[in-house]
């Protein structure tokens, strides 16, 4: 039998799970080669199936398993084993937070960062109900003659079978049956694409892609479905300007959250990027300031500041606070933010952090403090470009540690420190990992 016949056998085989990869897999060596295993923790042994490849390495599937570790748990989702929704739902809460932080102090390691002054306790929150932003997937299979709505299965191909879904807020999680009948009854149900979910502290929405005109019977379904639930409800039959509401009609397109310690409630589009964990929010925002210790006098500039997420809470704090961000949708929210609050502190820019910025007005001024909160992609321009800001402190909130740790040398060979470094439980049961960093000038 040759070696490539020998890698894709059918045959179960037995592996020693070494180690966790960073989408939330076990990894163990097969043949000389990197195995994925679904459905596996560190230390375990287990029976696999080896399912194909994903780029360079193999990847398998836990059939059975024949020493446990410690770490594992009963899922707290009927769906674990399909859904892609979350990866870890079979490992504990505590060691999902552990790992997560293991993760980030390794690629710093890699990376050669200087060893933060202190690795803070991680930021924990709920584990179920708490994500308020989703996109569900919607299909009709022919052969089952059956509608589905959910994420996706864990192989991508298709849309899980989910009656529910324990992570969602429960306005939706606890509901997608109904919902999937809901779609199933309509006239155009083989032309809804997916449903976005979005919620503020009071009310939730979802929006209805849907690829064909809908005709007036199924429009009254949406509404009437919206109103038993008491979820506003959107369409959109196009590109995000397409995207309008149809219940409750009262012409108001927003949704809201509180972040009470300052007095400032927060309005946003269901279309808008917030932050997935309401309430680790606003212990990420308590945090972020705790280590900041903004003074009265202090100006401070936010970079990739949304909707004034970070950046409104800081302004009752400082004598002066700039935001910029990258999308004018966010930009023009961020300013409706300040005026619905009253702030008079604040201002916002609308620029392409990833391009270069010296020119910018906002950039030919000092500050006191910075703070970046970029997409996955980091923010390496900025890294690079630190004399143009000149900041005595940096609190970098970062979404993905591959980039983080990339930025943060360039940071500390910049000038900076690194005094606390931490992570932050956005995303329980999944392979996401949420961190900060406070540098300080040396």
């Amino acid at each position: 039998m040759s070696r490539k016949k020998r890698l894709f056998s059918p045959e179960p085989i037995e592996l020693e799970i070494t180690g966790l990869y960073n989408d939330g897999r076990g990894t163990a060596e097969h043949l000389g080669k990197l195995l994925l295993v679904e459905g596996s923790l560190p230390g375990e042994k287990v029976i696999a199936e080896i399912k194909g490849k994903k780029k360079k390495n193999l990847v398998a599937k836990t059939t059975e398993v024949l020493v446990a570790s410690p770490d594992r748990v009963e899922p707290a989702c009927p769906n674990a084993e399909i859904c892609s929704g979350c990866c870890l739902h079979h490992q504990s809460n505590d060691a999902q937070i552990l790992a997560k932080q293991a993760r980030l102090q390794a690629l710093f390691a890699a990376e050669e960062v200087p060893e933060p002054e202190q690795w803070i306790e991680p930021l924990l929150g709920p584990k179920l109900g708490y994500r308020n932003k989703a996109r569900l997937g919607v299909r009709y299979v022919q052969k089952k003659e059956k509608l589905l709505v959910g994420f996706r299965e864990k192989n991508g191909r298709y849309v899980a079978e989910l009656d529910s879904c324990p992570v969602l807020t429960p306005a939706v999680g606890e509901r997608l049956l109904a919902l999937r009948e809901l779609i199933g009854g309509l006239d155009a149900f083989e032309r809804i694409a997916q449903i976005e979910v979005s919620a503020g502290d009071t009310q939730t929405a979802l929006v209805v892609r849907h690829l064909d005109g809908l005709s007036d019977a199924d429009q009254q379904a949406l509404i009437k479905f919206g109103e038993q639930h008491d979820l506003h409800m959107y369409l959109q039959p196009g590109g995000l300007n397409t995207v309008h509401k149809v219940w409750p009609a009262d012409n108001i397109e927003r949704l809201s959250y509180a972040l009470p310690q300052f007095n400032l409630e927060m309005l946003f589009h269901p279309m808008d990027f917030t932050q997935v964990n309401a309430e680790i929010n606003q212990k990420m925002i308590h945090q972020a300031l705790e280590w900041l210790q903004p003074k009265p006098q202090d100006t401070v500039l936010d970079l990739f500041c949304g909707l004034g997420n970070f950046t409104l809470p800081i302004a009752r704090k400082v004598a002066a606070v700039v935001g910029v961000e990258g999308s004018e949708s966010a930009v023009s929210r961020a300013d409706e933010n300040v005026k619905h609050n009253q702030i008079g502190n604040a201002a916002f820019h609308y620029a392409d952090l990833f391009e270069p910025f010296a020119e910018q007005p906002w950039a030919k001024q000092k500050y006191d403090a910075l703070l970046i909160d970029p997409p996955r992609s980091g923010a390496e321009e900025v890294a690079n470009n630190l004399h143009l800001i000149d900041p005595d402190k940096i609190l970098y909130v970062s979404c993905n540690p591959t980039s983080l740790a990339r930025d943060a040398k360039l940071i500390a060979n910049a000038g900076y420190k690194i005094k606390k470094a931490g992570v932050l439980d956005m995303f329980p049961h999944t392979a996401h990992v949420e961190s900060m960093v406070l540098f300080e000038r040396i």
